[in-house]
């Protein structure tokens, strides 16, 4: 079993279990968005994507329901740019943050002013700067072949230190780790809530080969998991 999963498209797979598609959809809105700091349990999160009326949504803003709408529309999007073997350019990229962003922060471009990351010692470069850099960032990004869980952990860390967005930098930034991942026919990865502190130290301390090791644990691990919703 675990042997024929490896063999399989794993786009393919994702796309064509339902159970599976909804869980992976399901766990990577809810804990991207909690490291974010929304506030919605698992449960909540899963009724408002599959639009489950029986929970009541008291005392919860329409920002964090619109967090959870929008990741999985920004998901869902991957999937579609895959099917259609469309090329990685800025464009997704700008995309996929307007859809995180959707009904918040009506955003169509990058961001307009200086940001701060906090906790962070970095500072993101300035915002007139950013068209240049981010050119640069998908030119080299398109043209780096070394081994991928390195080549996504560093580009990871990079667009992080760009910030190139006003808000939900490190949801778009996760979605791009799997658009990566799938496109090369590994399993997606999903980094838990729990894991906080180790994922923004990798981040913060440019900790590239620490971060490309455990990004592979995570997609093996997922491999395990659609193994078992496979049987």
């Amino acid at each position: 079993m675990y042997r024929n999963l490896i063999c399989m498209d794993i786009l393919e797979f994702i796309l064509n279990h339902k159970e599976y598609l909804e869980d992976l959809i399901t766990r990577s809105t809810y804990h991207s968005n909690a490291l974010e700091g929304n506030t919605l349990t698992y449960a909540e999160t899963y009724a408002i994507l599959y639009k489950i009326i029986a929970l009541k949504f008291k005392q919860k803003s329409p920002v964090k329901i619109y967090e959870a709408i929008n990741h999985k529309s920004a998901l869902e999007l991957v999937f579609k740019s895959l099917q259609q073997n469309e090329f990685f350019d800025e464009r997704l990229i700008k995309s996929l943050n307007e859809i995180i962003n959707k009904n918040i922060k009506e955003m169509q471009s990058y961001r307009k002013v200086q940001v701060f990351i906090r906790g962070a010692e970095h500072i993101p470069p300035e915002p007139e700067k950013l068209p240049n850099l981010m050119n640069y960032f998908v030119y080299n990004y398109n043209h780096d072949e070394q081994d991928i869980f390195m080549k996504i952990a560093k580009y990871h860390i990079e667009f992080e230190k760009l910030h190139p967005f006003e808000d939900g930098n490190g949801r778009t930034d996760r979605l791009l780790l799997n658009y990566e991942l799938l496109k090369n026919n590994f399993p997606p990865i999903v980094i838990s809530k729990d894991d906080r502190t180790k994922y923004f130290e990798f981040l913060q301390n440019n900790d590239v080969a620490g971060f490309s090791k455990w990004l592979k644990e995570l997609s093996e691990n997922e491999k395990i998991r659609m193994a078992k919703f496979k049987n």
